[in-house]
């Protein structure tokens, strides 16, 4: 063996090219084992506390009544102790953009706090923001600790955003892709994928550790591909897009009509909970508050209300847009699949494909995140859905307008291409 290698030394030398990317390898999968379980742990404390806090306000329907309080609390906090991190998952794509200092570790707890108590009293939000923010402050920490350079804080960022959804949501290939395409819009950074992937199977099963489980989903019936079929699919995937405009305008909309009218922030929350508190009590339901979980199940299966998913969104945008903290993304599941629900009156597809279209789509045009979207499709629903799902979700992204639902997020890739071509600018 060693005349072989004197006779050819060019063997060596490949065998010894490929010490660094053994290093490499173990370099990021050590980081990612302590960024996955501690987010994942964090993620699964999350999911039980959310679970609490509903069952808690389902059985005490007067708990909303003091929703205007719990606005205060969460508005004082933030104001005493979370200024720097109020901007949340904006704050955590500007820091990935623009590198000024290490994101403060106080979002973490701040966030969790905050989305408890917005769901205790009766906000309407979700969860992945939430777990989004934890990850991605847990992570930067490690900046720190292992000496890492400015391009592979990013890299480290990505790692928490993808290790937080995907723990929360259970879709680990889906959370890989959503920290590398939420953030990076415009090219791809391939050194960020494999600890991206890493981290979120790693937080995914750091959540079935603890016991925390997650939403399924079941498509009864996939229909034969055709051209007719999906044109029809296309033809939803544009509607689901439109409404991932109307709430991603809406977010905006409330957000600064609150900013404009109240100077001292806790006052925000507090009014926007009285408002959301007075609401609630008025229509005689708590349907529209909370996560929503259990409509979601029900829009695959039976008919539900048409409006369903504009009272959503009225609800949704309205609590986030005073201050309350949580995300937007289980929302626009909610919105989503009970629009799917709705369109299957005059869209001759399943009822069940079209909630679970609507499911990813909305996503998928309020986020920019299309891929990150079928994938987490394909992940819920299985790949028999795919050709559907991808239809959908690219429709959704190309139709849902200049913005999302992260303020901070730069405009690029195929979308920035298609609005170039048609003369619009960002």
């Amino acid at each position: 063996m060693a005349a072989i290698y004197e006779q050819r030394p060019e063997i060596l030398s490949r065998k010894i090219h490929q010490i660094p990317v053994l290093l490499y390898i173990i370099k990021w999968l050590k980081i990612a084992i302590i960024v996955g379980v501690i987010t994942g742990s964090a993620s699964s404390l999350l999911l039980w506390s959310l679970d609490r806090a509903t069952s808690l306000r389902e059985s005490h329907h007067i708990w909303v009544a003091f929703l205007p309080l719990a606005g205060l609390f969460i508005g004082w906090i933030y104001h005493r102790f979370g200024k720097e991190v109020v901007g949340g998952n904006n704050l955590l794509l500007s820091e990935y953009e623009r590198p000024k200092k290490l994101i403060p570790l106080r979002m973490a707890p701040l966030v969790f706090l905050g989305t408890v108590v917005t769901h205790l009293f009766g906000g309407s939000a979700g969860r992945e923001g939430t777990a989004v923010q934890m990850g991605g402050a847990i992570a930067d920490q490690f900046t720190r600790y292992f000496g890492v350079r400015s391009a592979d804080r990013k890299i480290l960022i990505v790692m928490g955003i993808a290790a937080g959804f995907a723990s929360v949501f259970g879709t680990p290939m889906a959370g890989a892709i959503f920290g590398l395409e939420v953030l990076v819009m415009r090219k791809p950074r391939y050194q960020a994928i494999l600890p991206a992937i890493l981290a979120a199977l790693i937080a995914n099963q750091a959540t079935h550790w603890w016991g925390a489980g997650h939403s399924h989903y079941t498509l009864n019936s996939v229909p034969g591909l055709s051209v007719v079929n999906l044109l029809w699919a296309a033809v939803a995937g544009i509607i689901f897009g439109l409404t991932a405009m109307l709430f991603s305008r809406s977010t905006h909309l409330f957000g600064g009509l609150f900013r404009r009218k109240i100077s001292y922030p806790p006052l925000r929350p507090m009014l926007g909970g009285a408002i959301i508190a007075l609401a609630v009590f008025t229509i005689g339901t708590t349907k529209y508050i909370g996560l929503g979980l259990p409509t979601i199940e029900r829009a695959f299966t039976v008919d539900l209300n048409s409006y369903d998913f504009l009272l959503k969104i009225l609800f949704t945008s309205f609590t986030l847009g005073a201050g309350f903290k949580g995300g937007e993304v289980t929302p626009l599941f909610f919105i989503g699949a009970t629009l799917g629900n709705a369109l299957v009156w005059f869209i001759p597809l399943p009822m069940a494909l079209l909630a679970g279209m609507g499911f990813v789509a909305v996503f998928s045009g309020a986020s920019n995140t299309p891929i990150a979207s079928t994938i987490m499709g394909i992940e819920l629903f299985g790949v028999e859905s795919s050709p559907y799902l991808v239809v959908g979700c690219l429709l959704a992204y190309l139709t849902s307008g200049r913005y999302g639902i992260y303020s901070a997020q730069r405009f690029g890739g195929l979308k920035k291409c298609c609005y170039a071509l048609i003369g619009v600018k960002r």
